[in-house]
């Protein structure tokens, strides 16, 4: 408090004091001037009466210590002004009178002071509790307005990404909420109610609904979570595919009660992932095409040699039928050799036809020895034009992978072609080396080795990413299919270094198909 302020307030106490004890001298001179009025007009003495009035009139306004000097005042005016009218006794009266009242006007102020305490405590506690209650109504209404903001939020974020939510109880599937975007999914009106089981178990598809509820009823027996792709069958004819996602809720018996989850239309996903196969399906069938046009020379040469071979055997024959005396036998071994020159070269291009052919990619039991076999003889003059051996290490009763023919075909042929790409400037030649045998998890592991360079220094973990490659001419996109190739099967693809040189690729496919279609 400054000076200013200490000064005004000193003052104001000062000002108060002198009113109240000036109030007790004003309501006794009252008193004492209506008495003498009473007097002049012959009237009966009241100062008493009056006197008592000003007693209680200070002692309500002025205080307790005002009161008393009143009663003090009117004691000594009684006495002084008025003794002549009574004796003794009746002072004696008056002044015990005026003693009384003003103790039972102490009396009345200190209860009316502890009253008007009380209400005044009462009056702020009611008004901290209004206060209080103003407050919580106003946070109440930003909670609720907060809500509605989360709940409008939630309900854009669900349709922005087609995700319904809901949750169902266990004991009788009845659905105790469903959200906006959920009856989006499904088809179902939110005007009409909430759908019941029945309902919801028509929208499943046909085929799903054996696999659908499956996974419900197991994750009910284990009280566990559940996660499941089916689809959906429209009224209109509309198939939509959904992810569903389950959460079980257990009460504190460890009773299952509810689930609780979510449902998300994955359509769009599902479509995107058909076309990426089927972009993935051309470009393999590109790259093929395109492999298999750099190598028209080597399979000339590799179709032309039973084609001769072929030719030189049908003249034999014909020389051995036309002398003067037919040697059939000989003519008969010279036809036969002629016929299995011909079934080789058949045999070659049908090989060239099949890896031409282009088509949706079919899972059959394939003998990967057989596969090796057949690219080795498809590359076998590509191997001859740079001088480059091939050895072999097939273990032999392998069992059979579940794959696509063409697609095997084609990573072998990708990876053996980089062998000899490799290889082909070496002054010496060099050595592919291709083995398969047992791995290990019921996989089969097959390899493909050369002498060549190597790995490119510090870019090794780069050689399967799209479009990266260390040929001149090089497209890189060899390696990226073959391992996609690979990954849809199920398997693996990857590349080392070897001691002192060259470099080997690894493949590892299921002997049991874990992959898809």
């Amino acid at each position: 408090m400054g000076h200013t302020g200490k000064t005004n307030w000193i003052a104001w106490a000062g000002a108060s004091v002198i009113l109240r004890y000036g109030l007790a001298f004003a309501s006794v001179a009252a008193a004492l001037g209506l008495a003498h009025a009473f007097l002049y007009f012959r009237l009966p003495q009241p100062f008493a009466a009056f006197a008592l009035t000003a007693i209680a009139i200070t002692f309500w306004y002025g205080g307790t210590k005002p009161g008393i000097l009143a009663a003090l005042l009117s004691c000594l005016v009684r006495s002084f002004l008025f003794e002549s009218e009574v004796n003794v006794v009746s002072r004696v009266l008056y002044n015990l009178v005026f003693l009384i009242f003003a103790l039972l006007m102490t009396r009345v102020t200190r209860v009316r002071d502890e009253l008007e305490v009380r209400v005044a405590e009462r009056t702020a506690d009611l008004t901290r509790t209004n206060e209080d209650l103003k407050l919580q109504i106003a946070e109440r209404k930003r909670a609720e307005a907060d809500l509605q903001a989360s709940q409008a939020y939630l309900a854009e974020a669900q349709r922005l990404s087609h995700t319904g939510s809901w949750v169902w109880e266990v004991v009788g599937r009845d659905a105790l909420h469903l959200s906006e975007e959920w009856y989006r999914i499904y088809g179902f009106d939110p005007g009409d109610g909430v759908p019941d089981w029945r309902k919801r178990l028509q929208r499943v598809h046909p085929e799903d609904q054996a696999r659908w509820q499956g996974a419900l009823d197991q994750a009910i027996d284990e009280k566990s979570e559940y996660e499941v792709e089916f689809r959906i069958l429209l009224p209109d004819g509309t198939v939509k595919h959904i992810h569903s996602v389950g959460h079980p809720v257990l009460n504190a018996s460890g009773d299952l009660v509810q689930f609780v989850g979510s449902s998300m239309d994955i359509t769009q996903r599902k479509l995107a992932e058909e076309a990426l196969r089927q972009s993935q399906a051309d470009l393999a069938h590109v790259s093929r095409v395109t492999t298999m046009g750099e190598l028209t020379a080597s399979l000339a040469h590799e179709v032309n040699q039973p084609i001769a071979a072929a030719i030189t055997d049908a003249n034999t024959c014909l020389r051995w039928l036309t002398r003067d005396h037919p040697d059939l036998g000989e003519a008969r071994e010279a036809a036969s050799r002629m016929a299995k020159d011909a079934a080789r070269a058949a045999e070659i291009i049908s090989r060239v036809r099949l890896l031409f052919k282009k088509g949706t990619a079919q899972r059959e039991l394939v003998d990967v020895n057989e596969v090796i076999l057949e690219m080795i003889v498809l590359l076998r003059g590509e191997l001859t034009r740079h001088s480059i051996s091939v050895h072999t290490d097939l273990a032999a009763d392998l069992p059979q992978v579940t794959g696509d023919r063409v697609q095997l075909q084609q990573v072998l042929m990708n990876l053996m072609l980089n062998g000899i790409e490799a290889m082909k400037e070496m002054n010496a030649g060099g050595e592919l080396t291709i083995t398969s045998q047992r791995g290990e998890n019921s996989h089969l592991l097959i390899s493909v080795s050369d002498t060549g360079a190597g790995l490119p220094p510090k870019q090794a973990n780069q050689i399967f990413n799209a479009f990266f490659t260390t040929k001149l001419h090089g497209t890189g996109m060899g390696l990226s299919i073959s391992r996609s190739i690979m990954e849809s099967h199920g398997g693996r693809l990857w590349a080392a270094n070897n001691t002192p040189r060259g470099a080997s690729f690894y493949l590892s496919l299921p002997i049991k198909d874990e992959g898809h279609e």
